[in-house]
């Protein structure tokens, strides 16, 4: 009897360390793959420093992180382990992009900016990116142009100002399936944005 006790033990240990085994080498690696669908979306691609150099529109696109393995040195000799790549896969209607650090808005059809700032005005905010009276003054000048009570600012990762929205009812919420990607609801119209800064704010702030 205290034979078979014992044996019952030892599977339960096992299984149990073969199941925290799993949750852990599944938890090495989070990579978050998720789509966009819904009515057409137009894709924006910025530089670090606010400039548009490249767009396309689809219906239906999916945002991939990309796995690889890397080479380390531990103190059991030379090794590989799995880590995320800095480069995601953005399939457009089944067609592919390849990209690493990039600024990427995608915009759902129906939604269009208030202001799409000019090269002048996002070069005289990069020299003092980490200033935000200078920001403030940048947005300020286009008060007039936002017809509802709150305002979105969209930037780039180096806080230029690329382009700003106006609506009524305005929510955000993270996406945990889209890497490093925040959805931005603007009455009723959706505002997807990877990699990228953004402001919400009242209209009656603005000076």
């Amino acid at each position: 009897m205290k034979k078979k006790i014992v044996v019952v033990i030892a599977i339960m240990l096992l299984l149990a360390t073969l199941l925290t085994g799993c949750a852990g080498f599944q938890s090495d690696v989070n990579s978050l793959n998720g789509s966009i669908t819904g009515n057409t979306y137009e894709c924006q691609f910025f530089s670090n420093y606010g400039k548009k150099f490249m767009t396309m529109s689809g219906q239906k696109i999916d945002i991939n992180e990309n796995i690889v393995r890397e080479r380390i040195y531990t103190n059991k000799g030379w090794g590989y382990t799995k880590t995320l790549s800095s480069v995601i896969t953005v399939t457009v209607d089944g067609n592919e992009v390849e990209s690493c650090g990039t600024t990427i808005l995608f915009i759902e059809d129906g939604l269009t900016p208030d202001v799409d700032f000019t090269m002048q005005d996002i070069t005289s905010v990069a020299q003092g990116i980490l200033d935000n009276t200078i920001l403030a003054n940048t947005v300020n000048r286009y008060k007039n142009w936002f017809g509802k009570s709150r305002v979105v600012v969209i930037q780039s990762q180096m806080g230029d100002p690329i382009m700003a929205f106006s609506g009524d009812e305005v929510y955000y919420t993270v996406c945990e399936d889209l890497p490093k990607t925040t959805k931005l609801m603007i009455d009723g119209h959706a505002l997807y944005i990877h990699r990228a800064n953004f402001q919400i704010i009242d209209k009656d702030l603005l000076a």
